[in-house]
């Protein structure tokens, strides 16, 4: 019997999870898998703030795909396009023509994008924080305008530079500001005298009246007060109106210059979902059933599979509203990790001709990080603050993050780290490398040609 083609679209927390036990529960003669993405690797996004603020290496937050999925094909490009009527798949390589993927399952998973509105001035001036480039980028950036900082003697220069608006009071944003925060407290103390750690000013916004609703709302307001405490500016019920040329307006009235404004407020499904002929909400997201089958109204759509930010699946432990709909599971590493397992061992169930059965969660709770060595946390009830949450939050996310090799190496930053200092160096110049060569070259004077001359022969008398 020939196997089974399963074509994995994305290598995230979904796709990257169940490929992964696809290849080890399934043999080749069952399935063979064929994973896509335009990245070599999978971005552990819970390490972002922390590799951002230097506390991990920010190769160690990524997973290369290719030393991971060694059973399964690897195909480095993007999907354009989806026929599931056809099962078919069109794929755009790096390099080269289009190839077109046939397959007897698909699995849905390209993620998510940065959630952004019509703001003026937005696109220009904000930068996201979900890829590892935006990470690296956000720091050196903010590295960098700590020595424009210092540097200038201009009070509205360095103003400019040492203001840091954050917007979206959720885990991303949440996580990342206070850990930017901390590193730059840190830097200003350690090494640069000319700069107090009180002429850095942050500011958060966030449209809703509370900061983290995942943890609580006792534990929401307890980091609403150790942000304030530290001299952050949580602006809560407020929302960015403009930011022209680096101009913030806020919907309080008040306004004022920044060169870093970073955009955390809320995802919404990869676009890459429009060039697909499966079913979508009016968010945008691939409809599920709990079984992580695609569903098309009472229709299930065969061989088709989704989950994680860019599928509604119904969470079957919820509350039903007035109308009896259950509510859908929240876009998070937590269901999408969990949500690929059960559908991974439902499509060894299709392939073998068993029963599925749903996704099904309990849900352990929400640990978030305030900085080194600070945090909060609510797991199965139990509330911490401080210390002992930060301690939580990094054990969870040790475990949850897949491979030994990246576990130690994570390990091993962290235990360095108690030894030696934080590296507070910017590496600005590697977002435009070809700038010192195209700056040498364009001072090289033109070769003159010129016309070579024949060597004159002495004659030699006898």
């Amino acid at each position: 019997m020939k196997p089974q083609r399963i074509l994995v679209v994305g290598a995230g927390h979904v796709g990257l999870y169940a490929a992964l036990r696809l290849s080890r529960k399934l043999s080749s003669r069952e399935a063979e898998v064929i994973i896509v993405d335009p990245q070599p690797h999978m971005t552990y996004q819970p390490f972002l703030p922390e590799a951002a603020a230097g506390n991990i290496s920010p190769r160690h937050s990524v997973v290369p795909i290719r030393r991971e999925l060694k059973k399964c094909k690897i195909v480095a490009g993007e999907v354009t396009k989806i026929s599931h009527g056809a099962k078919t798949a069109t794929v755009q390589p790096y390099v080269g023509p289009a190839l077109e993927l046939e397959y007897d399952h698909v699995i849905v998973a390209p993620g998510s994008v940065s959630r952004t509105l019509p703001i003026p001035g937005l696109r220009e001036t904000g930068v996201g924080f979900k890829t590892i480039g935006e990470a690296i980028w956000l720091r050196n950036h903010v590295l960098d305008r700590l020595d424009v900082g210092a540097s200038t003697t201009d009070p509205a220069v360095r103003s400019r530079a040492l203001t840091f608006v954050f917007v979206g009071g959720g885990f991303a944003g949440i996580e990342a500001l206070a850990e930017m925060e901390d590193m730059v407290r840190d830097a200003i103390n350690r090494y640069y005298p000319e700069l107090s750690p009180d002429d850095a000013r942050w500011v958060l916004v966030e449209a809703a009246r509370r900061i983290l609703p995942e943890v609580g709302p006792e534990m929401g307001a307890y980091t609403a007060e150790q942000l304030t405490k530290r001299g952050i500016d949580v602006r809560l019920d407020t929302r960015l109106e403009s930011c022209v040329d680096g101009l913030v307006k806020l919907s309080d009235g008040d306004e004022f210059v920044t060169d870093t404004l970073v955009w955390t407020a809320g995802v919404k499904p990869s676009p890459m979902l429009e060039a697909t002929d499966l079913p979508r909400n009016q968010r945008g997201a691939v409809t599920c059933l709990p079984t992580l089958q695609v569903v098309d109204g009472d229709r299930i759509i065969d061989g088709a599979w989704s989950a994680g930010d860019c599928a509604a699946v119904p969470d079957i432990t919820g509350t039903p509203d007035q109308n009896g709909q259950l509510p859908f599971c929240s876009p998070s590493a937590q269901h999408a990790v969990r949500q690929a397992k059960r559908m991974a061992d439902n499509i060894r169930a299709s392939v073998r001709g068993s029963g599925l059965k749903p996704y099904r969660h309990k849900h352990v709770g929400s640990v978030a990080s305030l900085g080194l060595h600070k945090g909060v946390a609510h797991v199965y009830g139990v509330k911490l603050k401080g210390w002992p949450a930060w301690m939580m939050h990094r054990t969870y996310h040790m475990s949850r993050i897949p491979s030994v090799n990246r576990k130690v190496r994570v390990i091993a930053d962290w235990t360095l780290a108690l030894f030696l200092r934080r590296e507070v160096v910017p590496l600005g110049s590697l977002h435009t490398p070809h700038q010192p060569f195209d700056e040498a070259a364009a001072t090289t004077p033109p070769r003159v040609a010129t016309v070579p001359v024949p060597p004159v022969r002495e004659k030699v008398g006898v």
